[in-house]
């Protein structure tokens, strides 16, 4: 006992649970209203992979994918519920990347900024090479870098202001996805209302959920399968606590924001997919094709393609946005806590990271440079959402580490605080056995399992970095320890 309250007692947060007090460093601005940090969630949790990887889903996992997207979206629930609780319990932390350090080492914030500022690096590029192929639909003859560069040049000059101008894109572009969600949502309940029978001869109805070979007609496998893709589809869900740091009155809008995931997971994907399954036998739903697309075509929408062209457009220019206001805003607080160059720590006159946010963009470039990289572009996409899968699973993981951690070394901050995390311990260890789960469903294709084998020389890169800067800072006597927030 007397050694534990020695431990409570070292911590530099013991005076006040929750504080509103900024840092001596330059800090960036809560901006973001209570309607942007809403879109903002509900941005991360409709991911583009909804939109166009739904049609791969289901052709693996048949009806059985509606319990996949449940399952994933249940787990995350506990993650994002951790990443609350942790960054209300001192308004200092700027990101996950903050109390990772705070709570498990200094090597924890270099860790995971770095990893998730690759996630969103590597996601962009996808989102910066799909956009210049959906523009395609409308321009074929258009070169394929015009669209893509400008992609990248708009969206720099939208978040350049102020970070409200992000906020604000990011509204709009998540309302274009929840208003084609609920549409398809509502033509689905009316076919199914008025038993609407296909050009096949299908009749919809719920039973064609077990109709045809049951709920698992690929077998345990064929559900394993599912998982593989559409975890990637929920990358982003924790980019509402990147965003905490420029937020209004967080105490009350990110709980709202956080609890308020499992409803619009329930309806944007459960709802979407079981529509679309019950008007649609899940054997009639092509691989390469959107069921998006198939539903408003056999509503009679002559211009579906059009129409989901643009929503699936604006869902990779969404992920994309999101992408370099997270990648800006992880670099800045890497950069002001030594773990990258100072420069990148520079803030406009408006508190917008104006250099982090073109080194960022630097990156997103190769997207434009992978347009021409030959046939192989399809391959290498899978191997990049894995990689990208992997690493943000690592970002999570450090998030439910960071808790556990907290729960034995600020027992006075969980019992203060109003927003704790429903599971607690036992939660995360569930969570932590989902995400091995995930792992081992990754190394089941030939594919996939490249892309895991190829994320240790990541880990390995930064152990090397990591280690030759701690080396560097001691003899120049410069401290190792972690900031004090």
């Amino acid at each position: 006992m007397a050694r534990r309250k020695k431990d409570v007692t070292a911590v530099p947060f013991q005076a006040e649970p929750l504080t509103n007090s900024i840092p001596t460093q330059p800090h960036l601005a809560r901006n973001l209203s209570n309607r942007h940090l809403q879109l903002i969630a509900i941005g991360g949790a409709i991911g583009t992979g909804l939109f166009m990887g739904s049609g791969k889903t289901i052709s693996l996992a048949g009806p059985s994918i509606l319990i996949v997207y449940a399952v994933i979206g249940f787990m995350l629930f506990f993650v994002m519920r951790a990443l609350g609780e942790l960054l209300l319990s001192n308004l200092n932390y700027r990101s996950f990347a903050d109390f990772a350090g705070d709570l498990l080492g200094p090597w924890a914030t270099f860790f995971t900024g770095w990893t998730y500022w690759l996630c969103w690096i590597v996601t962009g590029v996808a989102d910066v090479i799909a956009v210049a192929g959906y523009a395609k639909f409308w321009w074929p003859d258009l070169w394929q870098w015009v669209p893509a560069l400008a992609l990248i040049v708009l969206l720099l000059v939208l978040n350049l202001p102020t970070v409200r101008n992000f906020g604000e894109t990011e509204f709009w572009f998540a309302l274009v996805k929840i208003i084609a969600i609920i549409a398809l949502i509502a033509v689905g309940i009316y076919m199914l209302a008025t038993s609407f029978v296909s050009p096949e001869g299908h009749v919809a109805k719920i039973s064609n959920l077990w109709e045809f070979d049951g709920l698992f007609p690929n077998g345990f496998m064929g559900f394993v399968a599912g998982f593989q893709i559409a975890v990637f589809a929920f990358v982003g869900i924790e980019l509402v606590g990147t965003a905490a740091a420029e937020t209004k009155n967080p105490e009350k809008n990110l709980p709202k924001a956080i609890n308020s995931i499992p409803i619009r997971i329930i309806l944007f994907y459960v709802g979407a997919l079981f529509v679309i399954l019950t008007v649609t036998p899940w054997n009639e739903i092509k691989a390469g094709e959107s069921p998006f697309v198939a539903m408003f075509a056999l509503a009679g929408l002559a211009i579906a393609a059009s129409v989901v062209n643009f929503v699936v457009l604006t869902s990779a220019a969404s992920s994309a946005n999101s992408g370099i206001y997270s990648t800006s805003r992880m670099i800045f607080g890497l950069a002001s806590n030594g773990d990258a160059p100072k420069r990148l720590a520079k803030l406009s006159s408006r508190k917008v990271p104006v250099n982090a946010l073109f080194f960022s963009c630097v990156f997103l470039l190769s997207g434009v440079v992978l347009l021409y990289t030959g046939n192989g572009i399809i391959e290498a996409f899978t191997i990049v959402t894995t990689i990208s899968s992997v690493l943000f699973i690592f970002v999570w993981s450090i998030i439910l580490a960071s808790y556990i951690v907290y729960r034995r070394k600020r027992p006075e901050l969980h019992a203060a605080s109003k927003f704790k995390m429903p599971g607690g311990i036992p939660a995360c260890i569930m969570v932590f056995a989902f995400f091995a789960f995930i792992l081992w469903a990754l190394t089941q294709k030939e594919d996939t399992l490249m892309a895991v084998a190829l994320t240790p020389a990541w880990f390995a890169l930064l152990g090397i970095v990591y280690w030759s800067m701690l080396r560097r800072r001691r003899r120049a006597g410069i401290s190792t320890e972690p900031a004090v927030y």
